[in-house]
Formats: C-alpha cells, sequence, structure tokens
C-alpha cells in the first residue's frame, strides 16, 4: 500500500489536473461570457458549466394532461373511412355503415360474407375485438381494455418526444421533460422566462392536412350548414372583430396530403410578409404534385387544428414537391409554426394543469445561500482535520479540494442539470469526503500505538481500513443509484451529485491522499508519525 507504479502517479495527477481544468470555467467566467466563447474558442478547451436547474436560474414550468379521450374515437373513424372502397372491392354489400358510441358497426346484406368482411376489418385495424350476429348479419368492432390502455399509453409516450422536440427548437438548454402518473407530462426549462410562448406552442395539436375545396358548396357557407356527404365544414383562422371566424369553408373530407410527409418547413419571406415554406418527402411530393397537376384553377385548403389557415388558388402544378404557406403571420408567428410543423403532431391535445414562473431572484438567494453553506462546511472541515491529524490533515484537506473540483468537473461534462437539492448533495458529499480519511489515520494510531513502524503503520492502516471505506460508499452509491432510478425532478439531481461526490471522495480519499502520504513518507524517512 506504501508503492505506487510510474503510472499510477501520472494517471491521479493527470485527473487531478483535468478535474480543476474543466471545473475552472464555472469559476472563471459567468454564464453570459461562457455561451460566446463556447462560440470563438475551438472546441478542445473546456468552457461548459454546470446548468443550473429551474430552482436555481429561474424559468417557465408546466404540468401538462394528455386528452385521450378522443383517441379511440379517432380509430373507429380511419377504420370506417377505409372500409366503403376495401369492401366494395372485395363485392361486399353492407349497410348501416357508422359509429355507435365506443364501436365500429356495419350490416351486411348477406350474412355468409362475414369472414371476408372479419378479416377485412382485422386489415383496417389489427387491435380491434370483432363480433358478427349471425342472424342479422351486424359488424361490431371495439377495443378491449387491453388495446384502449395500449392506445393511451402510445399517446403519452409520443407526445412526451413532440414535447421534447418542439421545446429543443426553442434553444434552450436541458429542459426537463418527464411523465407524471398516467396521463401528465411535467415540463420545466431553465432560463425561459416567456411561459406565455412555451404554453402557446405546446397548447396546439399541430394537425396539418390539405383537403380540396368545393367551391359550389362553399358560397354562402356558414356555421350549422348541412354540408353533403363526403364534406366537412371548416372555419377560417382569420377572425371578425367580434371572435366569429371571418369565412367558412366546405371542404372534401377526403385528406390528399398530411404534415406527415413534411420533411423540412421554415420561416421566410414572400412579397414582403412572413410565410412559411415547407417541403414533403418523395412520397408526399409526389401526391402533391399529382394533386396540383389534376386539380388547376381549383383551391387547396391548408388546415391547422380544423382552421383553414389558407385556401390558394392551384394556379400551375406544382413537382418540387415544396411550397409556402401564407396567412396574416408576425415574423414570430410564422417561426413558431414552422417549429410545429418540424417536430411533428400530437396525437392528442395538451391541457395545461398548472403554470408557474421562477424568477431569477429566487435562484440567485439559493445559489448564494448554497455557497455560504459550503463555505462554511468545507471551513469547519478542514478546520477539523488540522487540528485532529496535524500534517495528515492538511493532505486530507488538499484531497477535498481536488474532490470538490472532480465533482464539479464531471456535472459539467456531463451537463447534469444542478438544483437545490444538488446543492444539497454537494454539500454532504464535503462532510463525507472526509470519512474515508478519518478511518484511515485512526487505523494508523492504532498501529502506531501497537508499536509498528511509520512505514509498517501507513501500509497496515490502508491494507485494513480498505474493506471498510468499500463496503460503506458502496451501500450509499446503492442508495444514490435508487433514487435516481425511482425518483423525479429534484430528487434526481440530489442523487446525481450524491453519487458523483460518493465516486470521487473514494478516489481522492484512498488515491490522492495517500499518494501524498507515500511521497512525504519515502522523502522524508521520519521515525514517527506526526498524527
Amino acid at each position: 500500500m506504501v508503492y505506487f507504479a510510474r503510472w499510477k502517479i501520472i494517471l491521479i495527477v493527470a485527473l487531478c489536473l483535468l478535474g480543476v481544468v474543466y471545473a475552472a470555467p464555472n469559476v472563471v467566467f459567468d454564464r453570459q461570457t461562457s455561451t460566446e466563447l463556447r462560440e470563438s474558442l475551438p472546441g478542445f478547451l473546456p468552457v461548459r458549466q454546470v446548468n443550473l436547474g429551474l430552482d436555481l436560474q429561474g424559468g417557465s414550468h408546466l404540468l401538462l394532461r394528455v386528452d385521450w379521450s378522443g383517441l379511440v374515437r379517432e380509430r373507429l373513424e380511419a377504420a370506417v373511412d377505409s372500409l366503403p372502397s376495401q369492401l366494395r372491392e372485395a363485392q361486399i354489400g353492407y349497410t348501416d355503415r357508422g359509429l355507435d358510441g365506443d364501436a365500429l358497426v356495419f350490416t351486411l346484406r348477406d350474412p355468409t360474407q362475414a369472414d371476408a368482411a372479419v378479416e377485412i376489418l382485422q386489415n383496417a385495424d389489427a387491435d380491434l375485438d370483432i363480433t358478427v350476429d349471425e342472424e342479422t348479419g351486424q359488424v361490431r368492432g371495439t377495443f378491449d381494455e387491453g388495446a384502449q390502455a395500449e392506445i393511451r399509453d402510445n399517446a403519452v409516450d409520443q407526445s412526451i418526444e413532440i414535447v421534447r422536440r418542439r421545446i429543443d427548437e426553442l434553444g434552450t438548454t436541458e429542459p426537463n421533460i418527464q411523465r407524471q402518473g398516467d396521463d401528465r407530462i411535467l415540463v420545466q426549462i431553465p432560463g425561459f422566462d416567456d411561459p406565455q410562448r412555451v404554453r402557446d406552442l405546446l397548447g396546439q395539436t399541430a394537425r396539418l392536412t390539405f383537403h380540396l375545396v368545393d367551391t359550389t358548396a362553399s358560397a354562402g357557407a356558414g356555421p350549422g350548414m348541412q354540408v353533403p356527404a363526403g364534406r366537412i365544414l371548416v372555419p377560417s383562422s382569420d377572425l371578425r372583430e367580434n371572435g366569429d371566424p371571418a369565412t367558412w369553408y366546405v371542404l372534401h373530407r377526403r385528406v390528399e396530403v398530411s404534415g406527415e410527409n413534411l420533411v423540412q418547413a421554415s420561416a421566410t419571406y414572400s412579397q414582403g410578409s412572413p410565410v412559411v415554406s415547407f417541403t414533403f418527402d418523395g412520397a408526399g411530393g409526389r401526391r402533391f404534385g399529382t394533386l396540383t397537376s389534376e386539380n388547376v384553377g381549383g383551391f387547396l385548403a391548408i388546415v391547422l387544428d380544423d382552421e383553414v389557415i389558407s385556401a390558394p388558388r392551384i394556379n400551375s402544378a406544382i413537382l418540387g414537391g415544396s411550397g409556402i404557406i401564407e396567412g396574416h403571420f408576425s415574423l414570430q408567428e410564422a417561426t413558431d409554426l414552422a417549429i410545429l410543423l418540424r417536430a411533428g403532431a400530437l396525437p392528442a391535445p395538451l391541457t395545461v394543469l398548472e403554470e408557474r414562473t421562477v424568477g431569477p431572484g429566487l435562484g440567485a438567494d439559493s445559489i448564494a445561500a448554497g455557497e455560504i453553506a459550503s463555505i462554511i462546511g468545507l471551513v469547519a472541515v478542514v478546520v477539523f482535520m488540522v487540528l485532529c491529524y496535524g500534517l495528515f490533515g492538511v493532505m486530507a484537506s488538499v484531497a477535498l479540494f481536488f474532490n470538490l473540483a472532480l465533482v464539479i468537473a464531471a456535472l459539467s461534462l456531463l451537463q447534469a442539470t444542478l438544483t437545490l437539492p444538488g446543492i444539497a448533495g454537494i454539500v454532504l458529499t464535503v462532510g463525507m469526503a472526509v470519512d474515508a480519511n478519518v478511518l484511515i489515520f485512526e487505523r494508523i494510531r492504532e498501529e502506531i500505538a501497537n508499536g509498528r513502524s511509520p512505514i509498517s503503520a501507513i501500509d497496515s492502516g490502508y491494507a485494513r481500513a480498505l474493506t471498510t471505506i468499500v463496503d460503506s460508499n458502496l451501500t450509499t452509491l446503492i442508495a444514490g443509484v435508487l433514487l435516481f432510478a425511482m425518483g423525479a425532478g429534484p430528487v434526481r439531481g440530489f442523487a446525481v451529485t450524491l453519487s458523483i461526490g460518493i465516486v470521487s471522495s473514494m478516489f481522492a480519499g484512498i488515491m490522492v491522499t495517500r499518494l501524498m502520504v507515500v511521497t512525504w513518507l519515502r522523502r522524508t524517512k521520519p521515525k514517527s508519525i506526526p498524527i
């Protein structure tokens, strides 16, 4: 235990120096300076800082609920719309096609064709539970509880991913987006001080579709009017002074092209006004080209979340798979619409249950209080170690400095988010970091009292205390890992700093302090140990 190979010495020194170098930006630069340097300095230079959580730098906090009430009905409606063409192709006669509550129903003219009809319905949606009344020929398709639960669960997972894409488009750093319960999503965006914009971005489903306009039926269209079969009545996004839609459109129900085929959307200008340019993928581009080629002179409605943004005339075929969306947009509205289209449509609407804005002043007070607590704790530990163990206490205090540097460096490199409980974890690490040294030094004292020589006492002290140190720190590390795996929000922040602190304190206590002790022992060759 009193011998170090050269490669071990180099490795320990290198890790300590790297810890100091990568922790330095958190002390040397303020946050704005670090951001500017990241863009101007070479990539290999350390300029990353620890990300501060919502409680330390302020920001926006929203709790959202996924409104999945209409998901099952939408799936059933999609299956209903796909049935006519398939049943006609199979030459299966039917009547009374539609929805009955949460069930798809239609009646066969010839009940002997039930097997073929069931096969077609299963191809339309494999999750449907299908029953057939052999006497009346009525076919009924429903989703059982398991299928409905899977639909809801998939909707929440997909919503989280799309929310993450939309928030990332804002250019924020380390947002916290996680699931809570069965149907809720927690969104925390540190440092973003425009909660209304976040609410607007997340409050839109952003379901984009293109429909042909029925110009004949649209003349004089208004709310509540009866529309022909295969048509839908959709209001314009433009509003009158009283808040009513300025125009109503009668559209073909069939979706010609959808936003699922978009590969790019961005805000730009056309004739001096902000617009959104878009580009389809190969399949969408072909459908869009065919659509515009076959309907030159007609009108194409661009529908976003059941509102017509614009309905331009098709003057010529658009074969490039791209186009623009015009409307009465400001530049920010065009930018946000492009963000929504790039991120994709939500599978279900989101409802804001809770919204909070945390000011940066509260975070500054928390940081200041955390710094004071850390400094007091550090000074108290150093004084205690020096008074109790003299020169060895000084060595342990130096190792404690490198321990803190390694913790900060690890948080910076991992771009982990530091929260107020995380600061508590660092303060706790300061106290725990010297535990290993206390065990070792007390063991060395016992060996000296038993008459061992300095080298033998130090060797025996480290060897016999090592098992106890590893066991105690390993059990705490297991608790930290479980807190991270099963906890949420601030609990995870505490677990991260605690776990990193445990690993770094074991390295500092066992390796760094021992290297200093062994170096001192070999150079001075003392006859007694000042401990």
